[in-house]
């Protein structure tokens, strides 16, 4: 059977490139990322580059951040940047995802 890897999202992708760019602890408005993918209709994938953040963020890859504090992934609106997570940021999320389970179970 051929392994199939999983496909990279375009949008993850981006986001993590332009962080990847930047000095440690500076971050990105998610508008910047939404510009680069599309230029002429920014605005239309203003929504999904926040979506894919807020995974990324739950997944302990992505900081989003409001006046410079990490903001609660549950309940955050309003005016947002994006930057890569401190290793203390990244263990609470990784801590906070629910537990998985063995697959040999039965």
């Amino acid at each position: 059977m051929q392994h199939i890897a999983p496909m990279s999202d375009p949008i993850e992708d981006a986001i993590l490139q332009k962080l990847s760019a930047l000095e440690p602890g500076k971050s990105i408005e998610p508008a910047e990322v939404a510009k680069s993918l599309q230029p002429e209709q920014w605005q239309r994938m203003l929504p999904k580059v926040r979506a894919a953040a807020l995974g990324m963020m739950r997944q302990g890859r992505l900081t989003i951040t409001k006046k410079g504090k990490p903001v609660d992934p549950t309940a955050f609106k309003g005016v947002t940047r994006l930057r890569l997570p401190t290793p203390e940021e990244k263990a609470a999320a990784l801590a906070a995802l629910p537990p998985v389970a063995d697959e040999d179970e039965d």
